[in-house]
């Protein structure tokens, strides 16, 4: 903490979740700088984006206090090999970084966009869905493991009367499967029932839309889907990754997905080191499904054309390239879509 009536930085220790002891702190401080300065300074405050997400950012706005996220990866740190890093440093770090931030430099740190409570909630049924299709896939991945091991037919253990199926089969010498393998694969059988039940009961609700969604999300989630290739399954986790965002420029829409490139030129060395990889990692993901859907419904549109041009005799190093680049500029005509109502050229509408 650094106070306009002393010139050190001091440094106090609140447990964590203690919010009252925190506000009870700044306002004492408060207190003791108004006192000596004649009138009462404003309270400006800093953490990094992580695990306690938003709600220290709401309880300090509502307290009256100017907080900024700071994104932790744009913060500059030493390069040497080995450096010291402790609370007290990392705090002292951050501090420094606030004030130059307020005195006018502006790329000194990345502030990360607060969403709204309704908008935080509403990503919550996409990003739960995309969990448990992982999870869903990873057991039936494990059942299939297990039964390969003895060469034993695997079958689809999505249907109802698989576990009937499983006692009829042998392995090669035409003995049936040893009882604590046949457990396991049963109890994996059990956790891989109760996922699809509960991937269905989500699906089930966000058809239905049980919960209020924000309006401009609403709206986007409805352009969108107008959109040959997108549809109700795709299109909420791409409003909710990407779109709920109001971005003022197409560099930010590429840098927020981590597409944008990073060129690396130092007197007489020119190299492309390939995209940046930073920002919403689910959002990187989501533009590059989109790609290939694109192609796959959107054949005749302008970008799909550039990306068969692109790709002609070429390898799959370079289908991977292409795809990528395919990918941020999709995601920018959605944007510009979104924006401005102009449809990406060529695309089809649906009816």
């Amino acid at each position: 903490m650094h106070s306009p009536d002393r010139d050190r930085i001091s440094r106090h220790k609140i447990e964590g979740g203690d919010h009252a002891g925190l506000l009870a702190l700044l306002e004492k401080i408060k207190a003791r700088a108004a006192e000596k300065l004649g009138s009462p300074p404003r309270v400006v405050s800093c953490y990094e984006a992580g695990y306690d997400g938003f709600w220290l950012h709401r309880l300090l706005q509502a307290a009256g206090i100017t907080n900024f996220v700071f994104d932790p990866a744009s913060i500059a740190v030493e390069q040497r090999s080995r450096r010291a890093k402790t609370d007290r440093i990392d705090g002292e770090l951050m501090l420094r970084t606030l004030m130059a931030y307020l005195r006018g430099e502006p790329r000194v740190v990345r502030i990360v966009r607060v969403p709204s409570v309704a908008e935080e909630d509403t990503r919550r049924g996409s990003r739960e869905r995309d969990r448990l299709v992982k999870e869903q896939t990873a057991h039936g991945n494990r059942i299939k493991a297990l039964l390969r091991l003895l060469g034993v037919a695997v079958g689809n253990p999505r249907r109802r009367d698989w576990l009937t199926f499983l006692e009829q089969q042998r392995d090669w010498q035409g003995q049936p499967l040893p009882p604590h393998l046949l457990a396991e694969v049963k109890r994996e059988h059990a956790r891989l029932t109760m996922v699809r039940e509960q991937l269905a009961a989500l699906e089930q609700a966000q058809a239905v839309q049980t919960c209020p969604i924000p309006a401009p999300m609403a709206e986007r989630r409805s352009n969108l889907q107008r959109l040959k290739a997108l549809g109700p399954a795709f299109t909420p986790g791409l409003v909710d990754e990407v779109f709920y965002k109001d971005f003022h420029n197409q560099r930010e829409v590429a840098s927020y997905c981590g597409l944008a490139p990073s060129p690396w030129k130092s007197g007489g060395i020119d190299r492309e080191q390939g995209i940046s990889k930073a920002g919403n990692r689910r959002a990187r993901t989501k533009a590059i499904e989109l790609a290939w859907l694109w192609l796959r419904h959107q054949g005749d549109s302008a970008l799909s054309r550039w990306f068969r041009t692109r790709t002609a005799n070429a390898g799959k190093r370079a289908k991977r390239i292409a795809i990528v680049a395919l990918a941020r500029k999709l995601i920018v005509a959605l944007w510009r879509y979104l924006t401005t109502g102009l449809v990406p050229e060529g695309a089809i509408m649906k009816a």
